[in-house]
């Protein structure tokens, strides 16, 4: 290795141990969130809406729709209707 702490032609690399701890600033962000969502916000009832929506957007499909629809549900792409979690 040269005195530049470089490697030579041939030589390996030098390793670096490189380890950044981001749990602080995680903590920071989801605090950030739930401040942003004020203390009014209510995630069930986001569940329960977001599922109403789902269920909006893949009513009422034509035959067409529905075959291709069932197709991606069979392949794991979207996920059965009225399999939610949310609490009643």
């Amino acid at each position: 290795m040269s005195s530049h702490g470089r490697a030579l032609p041939g030589e390996p690399l030098p390793t670096v141990d490189l380890n950044v701890d981001l749990s602080s600033h995680e903590l920071l962000r989801r605090a950030h969130v739930l401040d942003a969502l004020g203390p009014d916000w209510d995630p069930v009832a986001a569940l329960r809406g977001e599922e109403a929506a789902y269920e909006l957007l893949y009513s009422g499909l034509s035959a067409e729709q529905q075959r291709v629809y069932d197709e991606l549900v069979s392949a794991g792409v979207l996920p059965r209707r009225g399999g939610s979690d949310a609490a009643a």
